[in-house]
Order: structure tokens, then C-alpha cells, then sequence
């Protein structure tokens, strides 16, 4: 019989398997939608596209995705074996960017990414609410661990493709991007069963409607205001950067890809770290004191958007505002106190659909001036502040 001490390294080596297990599906998963964001430019020259038309494809890219999170997350709590429905996600995203590198026209371009981001889309509040259901007590350590998979594909993805777009078409570069989901759902195959069964009584119409009653509080609704106004801050500044660095910093598409992932890097080394700090001293603090590093530096690169350190407000800017990602989704999690997965998948719908709207956003400013995009994204930021000072400490008194 195993003696105490050796329970303990099991657990621990069994905790280590599932959360590596899902920041690595989590990373192949996100591989062909990170890749987006360089790709984006690169369509905009093909098809001879304005800012305003290169932020809508991102915004319906993200908007389609954000229909299937609900979905998902309900499907989530009604089935004991997540497994395969994670295992299921891998080639939809894999076969459907595939298709996607073919189209020839913009709507139907924009129509096929946005489902083939379903399948992406589908991943998070499924493996999201497998952790949370594991780690009642470390959900913010626990998501921020997993979300360092997804900030990774972002990190490698962008890169990846901004070599490739010096020496081949957007077309190849989207199909060579397939790779990594379709491998993985290979290798995923033989661990479908390892991830924990749930226990949960399958959600019922009563769970549905007293989770909407949740969100529809006035806590509720304020959590809901400062998240989707958080993620469209982040989302303008993405969409434009690579943009911005090509166009008027002078940036070769190598170039792009490395800054756009260096960003990336430093928000995906910072989310466990800001996981934790939120399950010590507070979501709110977390997330408030990232919004005002973040506006701060998108202000400056407004006021100074052509000198040297212009880049690196940028990247302050945006890794601050993916290193408090996990904060933002323990705290959703902490708000409902039920239902992880349907939660989770709610809230991605929120932070995906309604916060997409940053990119069209930032493209119609940027048809005028693309460092005035930096400007709406403070303004996003500083509003998200408001609302969480304000709405949210006056709740939590009440």
C-alpha cells in the first residue's frame, strides 16, 4: 500500500500531466487563429484592402468563433467524458483554415474563417472548465497556466508567418499553419480518456436561467461592461500594431512577426504569475492595475507614434493587458460560483464577439490615422478602469 508521501507525488504528477496536457493542446489549437494576426496585412495587400476592411475580417473572424463558447460550454456540462470533444476540436480547426487558404472572395473569406474558428473556439471553455472543476481553490493559477499555451501560439504563430510571408503567399503560409492542430489531434487521441470525468449533474433549464439571472444583477452586469471593454482595448491594439510597424515604422513582415511575438512572450510569462497574484490579493487590483499601465502606454504612443521606443509602448501596452487575462476569466468564474464551463463559455462569447468590435473600431479610426487606433484602445482601458472602480466596488459594498 502507497505510503502519504507517495499519494502526494502522484497527485502532483497526475496535476502536472493535465494542466501540460491542455497548455499544449491549448497552444496547437490557437496555432492557425494566431496566425491571423500577420496574415491579416498580408490579405489586406491581396485583396487591396482599407484598415476599416482588414479590423471587420478580424471582427467577424472573432464574432463567428464567439457563436460556438456558449454552445460549448453547456455541451461541456452535460457530457462525463470532455475528452473527445476536445479531441474533436483539433481537426475542425486543422480542415477548416485549410479550406479557408483557398477562397478567392473577401465575404466568403471572412465567412469560412469565422468557421473555422469555431472549432478553435470551442476548445476553451471545454478544457477551461475541466481546470476550474479540478482546482476550485487555484482557478486563477490553474487558467493562467493553461492560457500560457494559447499566448504561446500567439507568441510562435505570428512568427512563424511572418518569415514565411518573405518567401511564399498568404495561402501557403495559412496551409502550412494547419499543421500543428492536425498533429496534435493525432497525438491527443491517446489521451482523450486522461482528462478527468466530470461529476456535475448535467445543466438544467433551472441552471440556465439562474445563471443569466447572475449576470443580469447590476454586479453582473458591470463584470460583463468591464470585461468586454477590457478585451476590446486589447483586441484595437492587435489588430493595428502589425499594421502600424509595417506601414509606418518601415517593419519587413520578419520583422512583425518577431515583435508581434516578443508581445505575446512577455504576456504568456506574466499570466500565472497575475493568476496568482489575483487568488492572493484580488481580481479587481490585478486588473485595474494593468488597464492603467496599458492605457498609459498607448497614450504615449499616440502622442509619439514615429519615435524610437514607439514599438516598445506598444509591447508594454498589450502584454500587460494578456498578462491579466486570467484574472478576467477567475474572475467571471468567482461571479457565477456555478457552472464553469457554461461561464467560461459565456464570457469567451463576450470577450470574442461583443470585444471584437475593437478591431472594426480601430480600423474605421485608423483609416485616418493608424496611431489614433492607440488612442481608442486607452479609452477602451480607461472606461474598463471606471467601470470596475466604481460599479464593482459600490456592488461588492452593497
Amino acid at each position: 500500500m502507497p505510503n502519504p508521501s507517495q499519494q502526494k507525488l502522484s497527485g502532483l504528477a497526475s496535476t502536472r500531466k493535465l494542466q501540460g496536457l491542455l497548455a499544449v493542446g491549448h497552444l496547437a489549437n490557437d496555432w492557425s487563429p494566431a496566425s491571423i494576426w500577420l496574415l491579416a496585412p498580408a490579405i489586406g495587400l491581396a485583396f487591396d484592402l482599407q484598415p476599416s476592411q482588414i479590423g471587420l475580417l478580424i471582427t467577424l473572424h472573432s464574432f463567428g468563433a464567439a457563436l460556438a463558447y456558449l454552445p460549448a460550454g453547456i455541451l461541456s456540462d452535460r457530457v462525463q467524458r470532455p475528452g473527445k470533444l476536445l479531441l474533436f476540436t483539433f481537426w475542425w480547426v486543422g480542415l477548416g483554415y485549410f479550406l479557408a487558404s483557398f477562397v478567392q472572395d473577401f465575404w466568403i473569406l471572412a465567412a469560412v474563417l469565422a468557421m473555422a474558428g469555431m472549432g478553435d473556439a470551442a476548445w476553451h471553455p471545454i478544457a477551461t472548465g475541466v481546470l476550474a472543476r479540478r482546482f476550485p481553490t487555484r482557478k486563477g493559477l490553474a487558467l493562467g497556466i493553461h492560457a500560457v499555451g494559447g499566448t504561446l501560439a500567439e507568441v510562435f504563430s505570428p512568427l512563424v508567418v511572418g518569415i514565411l510571408l518573405s518567401v511564399m503567399d498568404w495561402r501557403s503560409a495559412l496551409q502550412l499553419s494547419i499543421l500543428p492542430p492536425l498533429i496534435m489531434g493525432v497525438v491527443f487521441y491517446r489521451f482523450r480518456d486522461a482528462i478527468p470525468i466530470s461529476t456535475t449533474v448535467g445543466i438544467s433549464k433551472v441552471d440556465l436561467v439562474s445563471l443569466l439571472y447572475s449576470w443580469t444583477t447590476p454586479k453582473g452586469l458591470a463584470l460583463i461592461t468591464a470585461i468586454t471593454t477590457y478585451n476590446m482595448a486589447l483586441i484595437a491594439l492587435m489588430t493595428i500594431s502589425p499594421l502600424f510597424v509595417q506601414r509606418e515604422l518601415g517593419y519587413s513582415t520578419s520583422e512583425a512577426g518577431l515583435f508581434f511575438a516578443l508581445t505575446m512572450l512577455i504576456g504568456a510569462a506574466g499570466q500565472p504569475l497575475a493568476g496568482r497574484w489575483s487568488d492572493r490579493i484580488g481580481r479587481r487590483r490585478v486588473l485595474i492595475c494593468g488597464l492603467i499601465i496599458a492605457a498609459t502606454c498607448a497614450l504615449l504612443a499616440t502622442g509619439f507614434p514615429h519615435q524610437g521606443w514607439t514599438a516598445g509602448t506598444l509591447i508594454a501596452a498589450m502584454a500587460t493587458l494578456v498578462f491579466v487575462r486570467s484574472s478576467v476569466l477567475a474572475m467571471a468564474v468567482d461571479h457565477s460560483g456555478q457552472r464553469e464551463a457554461t461561464t467560461l463559455g459565456f464570457i469567451f462569447a463576450l470577450m470574442d464577439g461583443v470585444g471584437a468590435l475593437g478591431a472594426v473600431a480601430a480600423g474605421l479610426v485608423g483609416n485616418f490615422e493608424l496611431h489614433y487606433a492607440f488612442s481608442l484602445a486607452a479609452g477602451f482601458s480607461l472606461f474598463s478602469i471606471g467601470i470596475t472602480v466604481v460599479a464593482l466596488s459600490r456592488s461588492a459594498t452593497h
